[in-house]
C-alpha cells in the first residue's frame, strides 16, 4: 500500500512539473525544473527496483544534461519568445498524435510485475545464470558491460560529445566577449586608427 501512495504522490508531481516546464517562458527556470523532474523520475526508478536505472537518470537526467543546457543558456539567453497562435497548432498535433500512439502501443504489454511475464521466462534466468559466460557476479554490471556493453559506451560518447561542443562553444563566446572588452588593440591582427608605428595620428601642421 505505501508502496502506491508514494508511485501516486511522484506521479503527481511528475504531471505536475511537466506542466510548470510547458508553460514557462523564462527558460533558466525551465532548465532548472526539468533537472527536479529527472530527480522525481529516478525516484519513481528506485520504487521499480531499478536502481542501476535510478542512478544513470539522476547522473545524466539531473548531472550532466542541467550544467550543458545551463551552458546553452550562456550563449542563447534565458528569455524564450512567444509563440503566435498558429504556430502553436501544429506542435500541439504532433504531441497529441505521439502520445496516442506511445499509449495504443502500450497497452499490447503484458502486466507490470507478473511473474509469467515472457522476460521472467526467458531473459531473466539467463542473465542470473551467465556468471559461466561473464565471470562477473553482479548481474547488473554483467548487463551493462556485457550484454549491453556497445549500449553502455554509445551512451558515453553522446554524453561526452554533448559535453565537448557546449565547452567548445562556450569557448569560443568566451574569446569574442574578451575581443569586444578589450576595443581594437586587443585583437593582435587588429590596429587602433588613431596610432601607427607607435605613434599618435596627427593631423597636418598649419603655419
Amino acid at each position: 500500500m505505501m508502496v502506491t501512495v508514494v508511485d501516486v504522490a511522484l506521479l503527481v508531481l511528475l504531471a505536475a512539473t511537466a506542466l510548470t516546464i510547458v508553460r514557462l517562458r523564462n527558460l533558466f527556470a525551465a532548465t532548472m525544473l526539468m533537472g527536479i523532474y529527472s530527480l522525481l523520475s529516478a525516484g519513481l526508478f528506485v520504487t521499480m527496483d531499478a536502481m542501476d536505472v535510478a542512478f544513470t537518470e539522476a547522473a545524466v537526467g539531473a548531472g550532466v544534461s542541467t550544467v550543458l543546457m545551463l551552458g546553452t543558456l550562456a550563449l542563447v539567453g534565458s528569455k524564450e519568445r512567444r509563440p503566435t497562435a498558429r504556430r502553436q497548432v501544429l506542435p500541439l498535433f504532433v504531441t497529441v498524435v505521439t502520445g496516442a500512439i506511445l499509449i495504443y502501443g502500450s497497452l499490447d504489454m503484458p502486466p507490470f510485475g507478473d511473474p509469467t511475464n515472457p522476460v521472467h521466462q526467458h531473459v531473466a534466468p539467463y542473465y542470473l545464470d551467465s556468471y559461466e559466460d561473464t565471470h562477473i557476479p553482479n548481474v547488473v554490471t554483467t548487463v551493462l558491460g556485457s550484454y549491453r556493453g556497445f549500449d553502455t559506451m554509445g551512451e558515453t560518447a553522446v554524453v561526452f560529445t554533448a559535453l565537448v561542443g557546449v565547452l567548445l562553444l562556450l569557448g569560443s563566446w568566451g574569446g569574442r566577449g574578451r575581443a569586444a572588452e578589450g576595443g581594437p588593440g586587443s585583437h593582435p591582427g587588429i590596429q587602433d586608427p588613431k596610432r601607427s608605428d607607435g605613434n599618435e595620428r596627427r593631423g597636418p601642421r598649419h603655419g
